[in-house]
């Protein structure tokens, strides 16, 4: 399952190890969206409302975990990249004992806070007894969800980006048909999508842990499963800036959202189905992040930070190209792609305003983005945290506060805080790159003078 990125082609080995990323989040995404499209199909609009909140709420919560395994990650790559065995040992076992903990302080917490968490949302009143469903399902999953981002991090690290997708294949099918089993079957509603996503993990959770015990060649011992200061420092250092980082973007994400939801229902479901189609497209932009810091984590590993580099360049060529070309084409198809979901008039105009504004930020998200998985590489993770805080500060929230409030008949001002906001991310991580890279081309100049 191990593969060494310090070798071959830049821009074979990012296309080779992002395109099972893409899918992978793919697959991911399609889980929400198949609970929307699922729902949409046999509910009225409360119940996609719900499922749009519960699950956003969800997505929070589980790209916080995969923003703190990125720490494993890292660490994990930085020792293969290495050749060092033992030291990869640790670092995986390290990151199993780190998440044990982890799963269940959220679970606990989680499922206690259930009916705080759906006021705070400003959850429309005939939503609010469907949302309260899923969630109370979905936190009882989450040490499922965070079984699974564990093995995919350990996989991650040691150059396998195929894996994790095989498992969520296997999770997507399920969710899929345990979803219409529920939903359409059984007329569960809310409920009924929940539980098919939380079996289908628990599905995927238990087909990962037998293959990994019959595939992995770094044997993980109980030595590497006892805490270790230094691995545990080294796993917090990239992990907690980036799963806080995280973090507050989603809770930028759910402020916006909350603004939508004090307008009404069909402004609350129009955001929530463009929430979950920008899911989409920023599919290539999150795989360039996890892409870049595990190859990009391998070389430094190895010494190599010019390939290190070379994997940033073409990562931001990548995504600025992708971002330009699905942000044009949206311009023309924005209603089509919002009526897959709905049919209310209301909904498909409110929601191709917010796309068509919206959608300008897979081009600069897509930059951060990668800059981003260079800085965790780096393990200057808490750069990233800069830049993402200063946009959410600066522009994301205000600038839909100030839209939400000014343009009552239009949600198209909303949809280009965010793109706004990322632009001061891009401005932020140049000129951190520039001084980091700096230093690392004097340090290269003296080595190759010894």
């Amino acid at each position: 399952m191990e593969r060494d990125l310090t070798k071959g082609s830049e821009l074979k080995n990012i296309i080779m190890f992002s395109l099972p990323f893409f899918f992978s989040f793919f697959l991911q995404v399609l889980y929400g969206m198949a609970d929307l499209f699922i729902v949409s199909q046999f509910n009225g609009t409360e119940s996609i409302t719900a499922v749009s909140i519960g699950s956003q709420i969800m997505h929070m919560i589980t790209v916080m975990i995969v923003g703190l395994a990125m720490g494993g990650t890292v660490a994990i790559g930085k020792a293969y990249g290495a050749k060092n065995e033992k030291e990869t040992a640790l670092a995986m076992g390290n990151t199993i004992s780190l998440f044990f903990v982890v799963a269940a302080a959220l679970t606990v917490v989680l499922s206690a806070c259930t009916g705080p968490i759906v006021s705070i949302m400003s959850t429309p009143v005939e939503a609010v007894e469907g949302t309260v469903a899923y969630l109370i399902i979905c936190f009882l999953g989450i040490p499922f969800i965070t079984a699974y981002n564990i093995i995919s991090s350990m996989y991650r690290g040691l150059g396998d980006s195929k894996s994790p997708m095989y498992f969520v294949i296997v999770a997507c099918i399920c969710n899929i048909v345990l979803d219409y089993i529920f939903i359409g079957g059984m007329n569960m509603g809310t409920a009924g999508a929940a539980l098919g996503t939380t079996l289908s993990q628990t599905i995927s959770v238990i087909i990962a842990v037998v293959f990994i015990r019959k595939k992995n060649a770094i044997r993980i011992t109980k030595e590497s499963l006892i805490p270790n200061k230094k691995m545990f420092a080294s796993l917090l250092k990239v992990g907690i800036p980036v799963s806080i980082q995280d973090g507050f973007i989603q809770i930028a994400f759910l402020v916006i959202t909350v603004f939508a939801n004090s307008r009404g229902l069909a402004d609350a479901a129009a955001v929530g189905i463009v929430e979950k189609v920008i899911g989409i497209f920023f599919l290539v932009p999150s795989s360039m992040l996890a892409s870049v810091s595990a190859l990009a984590a391998q070389n430094i590993g190895a010494g190599k930070t010019k390939r290190a580099r070379k994997t940033l360049y073409w990562a931001l060529l990548i995504t600025t190209v992708f971002g330009t070309v699905v942000s044009l084409i949206t311009q023309f198809c924005a209603p089509s792609i919002v009526g897959i979901f709905e049919t209310n008039p209301a909904v498909i105009l409110l929601g191709s305003q917010y796309l068509v504004g919206y959608v300008w930020d897979c081009i600069f998200a897509g930059m951060h983005f990668s800059f981003s998985g260079y800085f965790c590489a780096k393990e200057k993770a808490w750069l990233s945290f800069i830049h993402n805080v200063a946009s959410i500060l600066l522009m994301r929230i205000p600038g839909a506060w100030y839209a939400s409030t000014h343009f009552k008949d239009t949600l198209f001002p909303m949809g280009l805080a965010a793109p706004a906001g990322s632009l001061i991310s891009v401005i932020i991580c140049l000129v951190a790159f520039a001084v980091i890279t700096k230093k690392d081309r004097r340090l290269e100049i003296i080595a190759e003078e010894e």
